[in-house]
């Protein structure tokens, strides 16, 4: 804990050292019912000209929690929140507005969208045993509720499973048909993510001027036809990806405009791709579009040209081999100097095919705090010697899992910048 203190300090002190001089904290008021119209305030400091100011106190997701139980990759996570934020910059300026985590779309409304629409059969039998509880409470259900619970169990946005008819069949073919019906239907859509963004107003209440709205979709389906059951996966294109995203973004869109708050504000949408559960680097978003307040129907969609690549890996010899080998260049000169040198792992982050930043793990074992230095000291000289400066540039170097010490670089900077963690 000490040393992951000392670490935050140092950056910290940096970070502020560069940051804007600005005045003291802003007080504001929130001017929307589930604020209650209570003070907030907005610190005066961000951490760079890059980031969002948020209003205190914090006020968490209405969906909080719902993205760890939806995607199973942390580095999948990470990057749909930070990427969301990254690309609603080119909407909601940092300079002028404010973020808050989404308020409107709560847990319940997000695990009923990302449900199954259910088949004819499967409805039925629902709306039965939906109808049984009500009934079994005390309460009188006529045809209107019918309707109304048939309609409520309708919101599930990933495609239905076929009926199938498995009478006659042995357990095996009835598995294979189970397993069929499954590959054919996959459930496209894992995440829905709502972030917001605010602006003060003259009288210094909060207002809320956009949202962005991040959809998560699959490239590979891994599914079960028994609780219990063996796995099996189904990998989803990009094109068949991107045709069920678009078609899920303008459902999303018409419900969202049925909210009231949000009927008459900007809404940035955009397509996520998510790496399968073992990937060591994230998927990325490929597509995105922005809709002005009040329009309920998505004109045009703009590509999204970014990527994440492994080094070393395959694709990354084959896509980017420059830097590919660079990155086994770097590895091999550490190992010429430290026996105890296990493997680089890098990530590159790559824009329309420009890499933007470069991130290395050097997982090394260490034996004193002399060691620690010296070697930070050599990675220090190799990156002034081996790597260019068009992008950012961060080397973390472990021991048995534990950050010993981070070499970092933003781009266009000569000298990196050193922390060792004591």
């Amino acid at each position: 804990m000490k040393k992951i203190y000392v670490l935050l300090v140092c950056t910290l002190l940096l970070m502020t050292g560069c940051a804007p001089n600005m005045n003291e904290d802003e007080v504001v008021q929130k001017n929307d019912e589930k604020a209650n119209q209570e003070r907030s305030i907005v610190p005066s400091y961000r951490l760079s000209e890059e980031n969002y100011k948020m209003i205190l106190p914090y006020r968490p997701s209405a969906a909080r929690g719902v993205i760890t139980n939806q995607m199973g990759n942390r580095v999948d996570i990470d990057e749909m929140e930070e990427g969301l934020r990254r690309h609603s910059k080119a909407i909601f300026d940092p300079e002028k507005y404010y973020f808050e985590e989404g308020q409107y779309l709560t847990e319940d409304m997000v695990y009923d969208w990302l449900g199954r629409m259910p088949n004819k059969e499967e409805l039925e039998e629902m709306v039965k045993e939906k109808v049984k509880r009500l009934e079994d409470d005390g309460h009188n259900v006529d045809e209107e509720d019918k309707e109304k619970i048939r309609k409520d169990l309708q919101q599930g946005l990933n495609p239905k499973l076929d009926d199938l008819d498995l009478e006659g069949l042995d357990k095996d073919a009835k598995k294979e048909k189970e397993i069929e019906n499954q590959r054919e239907n996959p459930r496209y859509l894992s995440h829905i993510l709502e972030q917001n963004f605010l602006k003060k107003n003259e009288d210094k209440s909060a207002e809320l001027v956009g949202v962005s709205i991040g959809i998560a979709l699959k490239s590979v389906y891994r599914f079960q036809t028994e609780i219990g059951g063996p796995y099996y996966y189904e990998d989803i294109s990009k094109d068949k990806m991107l045709k069920q995203g678009k078609k899920v973004a303008q459902t999303i869109l018409k419900r969202v405009r049925q909210i009231e708050e949000l009927k008459n504000v900007p809404i940035m949408i955009a397509l996520y791709r998510e790496e399968d559960q073992g990937s060591p680097v994230p998927g990325n978003y490929v597509a995105k579009t922005a809709v002005k307040g009040g329009v309920t129907e998505i004109d045009e969609w703009n590509a999204i040209g970014e990527e994440y690549i492994l080094f070393p890996s395959d694709e990354g010899e084959e896509k980017y081999y420059d830097d590919s080998q660079l990155v086994d260049n770097f590895g091999k000169e550490i190992q010429e100097y430290f026996p105890n040198y296990v493997g680089v792992i890098g990530e590159g982050f790559y824009i329309k095919e420009e890499l933007k930043k470069l991130t290395l793990t050097v997982p090394i074992e260490f034996y004193g705090k002399g060691e620690v230095i010296g070697f930070t000291q050599y990675a220090y000289g190799l990156v002034k010697e081996m790597f260019p400066d068009y992008y950012d540039l961060e080397i973390k170097i472990k021991s048995n899992d534990k950050l010993e010490s981070l070499i970092y670089r933003n781009a266009g900077v000569d000298d990196p910048t050193v922390h060792i963690l004591h």
